[in-house]
């Protein structure tokens, strides 16, 4: 008799060869949630296919997730635009059906979390919309609180749930 062992996923630094990879992952998961770029969704990012670059900038990072060889999905910090220097975003944090359930998201986070907070910020903010509400549960359990306004300039119009944890 033949067991087939779990697939174990490995969070990792983004590198310029998974540009196109977590791309289209970002590209997929956006289609399936009805993410259009004409709301300010993360595929309207001109950055999108340049992503290594992006996160290779001074408190910036990003992590992809891989599994049998392939990007499964990602997740990401940078400093917040047009805000107080010390509130980074927690951003781009797309996973494939097939990775979802896991806890990687958590795991991500966290990794993220920790990141930011040795770069020296002291909150970070993010948004979504209302109906990823796995999404909001993980966040809320991380201890992320609703805040009414919007903060910096995301340009994610669409995004009506912003959030706020100190760090």
């Amino acid at each position: 008799m033949h067991v087939n062992a779990p697939v174990t996923a490995q969070l990792r630094r983004i590198t310029a060869t998974d540009n196109p990879a977590i791309a289209g992952v970002i590209r997929r998961v956006s289609a399936e949630f009805g993410l259009t770029a004409d709301k300010g969704y993360t595929v309207a990012d001109p950055n999108l296919d340049e992503l290594y670059a992006l996160y290779s900038q001074p408190g910036h990072a990003y992590w992809v997730v891989e599994q049998d060889g392939l990007v499964v999905g990602g997740g990401g910090v940078a400093p917040l635009s047009c805000s107080e220097p010390d509130i980074c975003e927690l951003q781009k944090m797309y996973f494939l059906p097939v990775v979802r359930g896991q806890g990687l998201a958590k795991k991500l986070a966290l990794l993220a979390l920790d990141h930011a907070r040795a770069q020296g910020f002291t909150r970070c903010y993010l948004e979504t919309t209302a109906f990823l509400t796995e999404a909001i549960r993980l966040y809320e359990h991380l201890g992320f609180e609703h805040i009414d306004q919007p903060l910096g300039c995301t340009g994610h119009v669409d995004c009506e749930v912003r959030m706020l944890k100190t760090l």
